[in-house]
């Protein structure tokens, strides 16, 4: 008879147990789900933003180059409204653009090598030529940019 009365303690006390296993392991399994979906986001996120930054390195070099051709092309005497100033000026508008973009997006390294480039791409577009040849003033410049966007894209 003593028996018949810890058996329903001992069931219920089993019940408990159990359900609070349960409650443990769904618990434990939930957040560990959720920790892997953050995780995914995160991924997914940082995945979306270096994107967006080779974006952003690509339309600043693809600027860059056009003020090159832009610079190279500059006829010793140009006046405002001329042929060749209707192509300089939107190519050096996209210039400072682009670099504002590289400044907002892109790591803060890569940002002075960028002024620096898009300087010295100003200069030759705009001032009048020094001796020497344009491709070997500008080099030192896109190499140095060139240089920093690869390291921060990796």
């Amino acid at each position: 008879m003593a028996g018949d009365l810890w058996t329903p303690v001992i069931s219920m006390v089993g019940v408990a147990v159990g359900g609070a296993l349960t409650f443990l392991t769904q618990r434990t399994t939930q957040r560990a789900a959720d920790q892997g979906e953050e995780r995914r986001r995160a991924a997914a996120l940082a995945e979306e933003r270096r994107a967006e930054q080779i974006r952003t390195v690509l339309e600043f070099t693809r600027f860059a180059l056009e003020a090159e051709g832009v610079a190279h092309a500059r006829p010793s005497q140009w006046e405002v409204g001329d042929e060749w100033y209707r192509t300089a000026r939107p190519a050096m508008d996209g210039l400072r653009i682009a670099e504002n973009g590289v400044q907002l997006l892109c790591a803060p390294g890569l940002h002075a090598p960028a002024t620096a480039y898009a300087r010295a791409l100003n200069q030759a577009v705009w001032q009048e030529r020094d001796e020497g040849s344009l491709a070997e003033r500008l080099e030192p410049f896109k190499s140095e940019f060139l240089a920093v966007a690869r390291g921060s894209l990796t």
